[in-house]
């Protein structure tokens, strides 16, 4: 898979966009997740698609089906460019290893230095939120996972 995943990255990087992630499922579902700062659109991961459909015939892999989306609203947070680019966003961050009892944290991203981000808590539901709040610091390598929390604004809308 890391072949693959390497194949599809040079490929999308070439058309300007950033690889997300890659999926393969037993039945030969190729999933891949692109973005960009401007979004995407169907017409990018139609163009993404186009381009991959060559790449893997050329390169002779096996599939049975490719799909090209969006990350979506909550999307993953992988390399350290992820949490620097959606610093200030919330995010959950599940650790590989639990850390005072918990595992799963849900707060305010702000990347430092060396690879270590900070997670601003949110207040736990049914207490106010004051003007002290925890944070706590964590490093890449002790994160299992991590996802934004999808903001949607409906109140901004022109009408």
């Amino acid at each position: 898979m890391v072949q693959l995943t390497e194949l599809i990255e040079t490929a999308v990087n070439g058309l300007g966009y950033e690889l997300v992630s890659v999926e393969q499922s037993q039945g030969g579902t190729l999933r891949v997740f692109i973005d960009q700062d401007a979004g995407i659109s169907i017409h990018d991961c139609e163009k993404v698609s186009y381009q991959l459909q060559r790449v893997l015939t050329v390169e002779h892999i096996v599939y049975r089906r490719l799909e090209v989306s969006s990350p979506g609203l909550d999307r993953p947070l992988k390399k350290w460019r992820d949490f620097e680019r959606f610093s200030g966003h919330e995010a959950i961050i599940v650790l590989k290893s639990s850390r005072d009892g918990r595992k799963q944290y849900r707060g305010v991203l702000c990347p430092l230095q060396n690879g270590t981000v900070r997670l601003t808590l949110a207040a736990p539901p049914g207490q106010h939120k004051t003007a002290e709040h925890t944070a706590l610091d964590f490093t890449l390598a002790e994160i299992g996972r991590a996802r934004l929390v999808p903001s949607i604004n409906f109140r901004s809308r022109k009408r």
